[in-house]
Formats: structure tokens, sequence, C-alpha cells
């Protein structure tokens, strides 16, 4: 599996970078790339939510006896498990490579920052939309320009952060002028 999955990873590499070079000027190809499959996921995310919402809970509470859990709430949690496993995919083939953490740690780590993201999500649909009165698609829509900058933060320095290369950490570190 993980043959085919970097296979594939490769290739989606060589679509994006085919892509790069009139944003070259901006940016570096890395957080192009992120940026490329960031934009896909968040738009798959999308996708799924209002298909979700409109058609498979169809506006409808969702009585679970003891608690009774709003469209919007239920929604979010049907989409999140089939969003963090592409997003985690596509990070971990396409866009962070060089990471040398092993796969699970680098799941583990994953998860502690998109679960950091789901609680900012669940946090900003009830507000703008309980609180608000907003409707809850584009309050996702809002929510995601927020959680796509606390994600790139978290993937780049703590899921998929690459050790220093020898010379680089001591490069990084002003000699002590007194030894």
């Amino acid at each position: 599996m993980r043959k085919l999955l970097t296979k594939a990873g490769h290739y989606i590499q060589k679509v994006i970078d085919f892509t790069y070079p009139p944003f070259r000027r901006f940016m570096p190809l890395r957080l192009y790339r992120y940026g490329v499959c960031g934009c896909t996921n968040v738009v798959f995310d999308w996708v799924l939510y209002f298909f979700a919402y409109n058609f498979i809970l169809q506006y409808r509470l969702i009585d679970m006896g003891t608690i009774v859990i709003s469209p919007h709430i239920a929604s979010l949690v049907i989409i999140f498990p089939v969003v963090t496993c592409s997003g985690f995919l596509l990070q971990k083939y396409v866009t962070f490579t060089a990471s040398d953490l092993r796969g699970r740690v680098q799941l583990f780590r994953y998860l502690m920052v998109i679960l950091t993201n789901l609680l900012i999500n669940y946090a900003g649909l009830k507000m703008l939309v309980d609180g608000l009165g907003f409707y809850p698609t584009p309050s996702k829509m809002i929510i995601t320009i927020v959680t796509v900058a606390c994600s790139y933060v978290g993937q780049n320095k703590f899921t998929f952060r690459t050790a220093p290369h020898p010379g680089e950490a001591d490069a990084a570190v002003p000699s002590d002028p007194d030894k």
C-alpha cells in the first residue's frame, strides 16, 4: 500500500510542480504544494459538508437520547474522518515528503493538530450559526480560513518536521564569543 501511495504522491507532485512556475517568485515550492493540496482538501471538505448537511441529514436534528446534535455539528462529525484521512495522505506523500519521522508518529501528531482544528471548527460553528444566525456552509468556509493558518504552522513545525542536517543546527545558534 505504501508503494502505491508513494507512487501516487510522486504523480500528484509532478502535476502540481508543472503549474508552479508562475508562482515561483511569490513562494517556495513546498508552500505551493501545501497550498494546492490544502485547497483541494478544503474544497473536498466543503463539498462533503454541503452534501452531509443538505442531503444526508436534510437539516434535521439528531436525537441521541440524552443529547440532541444540530445538523451543522453532525455534518462536521460525519465528514471529519474522511477529510482527515485525505489531508494526512496528501501532506505525507505530496507536501512533506522529506520528514524523517515514522509514519505512526506523523499520524499521531497530525491528529493532535487536526483535533485542535476540530475544536476551532466546533467553537466557530457554534458562534456563527447558533450565536449569530449565519448559514452553516458559509460559516464553515469562514472558519476554514482560520484553521488553514493554524494547520500550516502545526504541520510544518511539528507534524512533518525534518531533523536538522549536520552543520545546520550549529549555524542557527550564534557562537559564543568568550570561547
